[in-house]
């Protein structure tokens, strides 16, 4: 899907399938929100109000102010490094993505919030 496309997908689409990602591998939806709440800066009644309205990632992401800490987060998802991707909105996107994975995973919360 080219970037474009991807900017413009309504977070909710990508939410949803989040959702039924983490809670398929035993995660609640809490743990999704307080996995993106770290990540973007919202408190879950925003983060639940930017959902309802259906805010395209381009919207999303510039609304949040993302952790300092995030910078930490590296590895592969789909294929592409992390620290490789230059497009910031996209840079932002894959550390959704990647903080979603390890959630999955099973990682403690401390690791996936980069606490420790």
């Amino acid at each position: 899907m080219e970037n474009k496309k991807l900017f413009n997908l309504p977070v909710i689409g990508v939410y949803q399938a989040y959702l039924n990602k983490v809670e398929r591998k035993g995660a609640s939806e809490a743990e999704l929100v307080k996995v993106i709440s770290w990540l973007t800066g919202f408190d879950a009644k925003t983060l639940k109000a930017h959902l309802k309205a259906e805010l395209t990632f381009q919207e999303f992401f510039k609304k949040a102010k993302i952790n300092p800490k995030a910078k930490l987060i590296t590895g592969s998802i789909c294929g592409v490094k992390i620290e490789e991707i230059e497009d910031p909105l996209m840079k932002k996107i894959r550390y959704m993505d990647k903080l979603v994975d390890e959630l999955a995973k099973g990682r403690p919360m401390e690791k996936i919030l980069r606490s420790k």
